[in-house]
């Protein structure tokens, strides 16, 4: 069981999400949200909400390729998801119901987070396979770029004197945590 002050910092971090969202409504028709795994927030209610709010809006996962690039493959709550070779719940592409799509916005979790000396670029730190660095670098090659956002804690903040982004990782287009969206 969360701690309550766990839960009051993921209470404010969907706070920040759903201040997102509503703002950025107009321009969103399909996000890509992750399952979480370890501590990772969970924030498929909140955006199964938001999908369900307007009919055209989508909801995608990532399903991790042999040549280890993402795929986002449309889901609703109830599917049936299989787990990837970390474990990772994910789509299954031969399913007809549920086609693969390139979402208008991606989130992806942190387990650490930087952000540039000048507070222009935000990095994340994953669990070090490189799906999203690579599939973020694929598609600005193909100039598709989505929104791409972090999500993580405060408390995740990375040392910069500690770890710096490396020339193969791709900066995020916002950060977000329980104390607001980083531009």
């Amino acid at each position: 069981m969360a701690s309550p002050d766990y839960a009051q910092t993921e209470a404010r971090l969907i706070g920040v999400l759903n201040q997102f969202l509503t703002k950025h409504s107009s321009e969103l028709k399909s996000i890509a949200l992750y399952c979480p795994i370890q501590n990772e927030i969970d924030l498929r209610p909140t955006l199964l909400d938001w999908a369900k709010a307007q009919a055209h809006r989508q909801l995608a996962l990532p399903y991790a390729k042999e040549d280890k690039h993402l795929d986002f493959y449309l889901w609703q709550a109830g599917d049936v998801l299989s787990p990837s070779k970390h474990g990772v719940p994910e789509p299954i592409p031969s399913n007809s119901q549920r086609p693969q799509i390139l979402p208008d916005c991606i989130l992806l979790p942190c387990v650490g987070w930087s952000e540039s000396q000048d507070k222009k670029k935000h990095w994340r730190l994953g669990y070090g396979g490189g799906y999203f660095d690579r599939t973020l670098a694929l598609l600005k090659k193909l100039g598709r770029q989505p929104i791409c956002i972090g999500i993580g804690f405060d408390w995740q903040k990375l040392d910069d004197t500690k770890w710096s982004a490396q020339t193969h990782d791709e900066p995020l287009t916002y950060m977000l945590t329980e104390s607001g969206l980083r531009p």
